[in-house]
């Protein structure tokens, strides 16, 4: 079995892939942990995200299993990320890893931007997540503060907003709900609630 969950920026769909993939005994794959590993390493070495070379090159040397869980959770990796993501010599590179993942015979959670649009279109369960702007900004927000990052609410606000319009706006694997995709509002779910309307999904789907 295949669940894919795709949503926006802060909208709990980490969260929510991680109480999904726990409650049906499946492994579970952060894509958007991988696009922020490229990202990290082209930082670290200085390089600038928008090089196409520099991005491809660190895409096809990245360790899936090295990286940093913690560092790459900040506000700046999160930015180039974006930047990352939308090249093509980058989303093909990290593809078939993906996909390779997703086969695994004991079933799998992936959560990203274009899972059930590119990279699991025949998943047998698809969710998009997503929250108003404002909420999701608070979130990340909180995220950020506790982490010891000196940023303003409306400066995250205004982050989200613009990775929202590159993320929708790019050309290759656009931000969007596969047709065939459960959509699932959490402004004003506790993550909790969330995973319960989450799970109801599955079950009428799989075993309908």
């Amino acid at each position: 079995m295949i669940i894919a969950i795709d949503g926006t920026t802060a909208s709990g769909k980490g969260t929510l892939a991680r109480k999904v993939a726990e409650r049906y005994g499946l492994k579970r794959l952060d894509t958007g942990a991988i696009y922020r590993g490229v990202a990290l390493a082209l930082l670290d070495a200085g390089a600038d995200p928008s090089d196409v070379a520099a991005a491809a090159a660190a895409a096809h040397a990245l360790d899936l299993e090295a990286i940093d869980e913690d560092r790459i959770r900040s506000g700046p990796v999160g930015t180039a990320a974006s930047i990352v993501s939308a090249i093509p010599a980058v989303r093909d590179a990290l593809l078939d890893a993906q996909r390779r993942f997703a086969a695994a015979p004991q079933g799998t959670v992936l959560d990203g931007r274009d899972i059930g649009t590119v990279v699991c279109p025949r998943a047998d369960v698809k969710l998009f997540v997503t929250a108003d702007l404002r909420v999701r900004a608070e979130r990340r927000w909180k995220e950020l503060h506790a982490r010891g990052e000196s940023v303003t609410l409306a400066q995250v606000e205004a982050e989200i907003a613009a990775r929202d319009r590159r993320d929708s706006e790019r050309l290759i694997a656009p931000l969007r709900p596969a047709p065939d995709a459960h959509l699932l509002d959490t402004t004003s779910l506790s993550i909790e609630a969330a995973a319960a309307v989450a799970c109801h999904i599955i079950d009428a789907v799989i075993d309908p």
